[in-house]
């Protein structure tokens, strides 16, 4: 049998998880790292966006790619 080890982000949210353990609380935390998530991917698009790696005609491409596919 493989033993998982955990690393340090999901000891801390077992932890968190283990204090109150309804779906509304599990809800909420889903919502909170949505939104943290969001917000940091917001950041890294617009960044990319000024430096001019990304763009409208990059934007397009992906639109039709088949990102399963590879």
């Amino acid at each position: 049998m493989e033993t998982t080890v955990l690393n340090p982000t999901q000891m801390h949210l077992l932890k968190l998880f283990s204090f109150n353990n309804s779906e509304e609380y599990a809800r909420e935390i889903q919502a909170v790292l949505t939104r943290h998530f969001q917000e940091r991917l917001d950041a890294e698009s617009d960044h990319l966006w000024d430096e001019g790696i990304l763009n409208q005609e990059k934007l397009d491409d992906l639109r039709h790619m088949d990102l399963h596919s590879k």
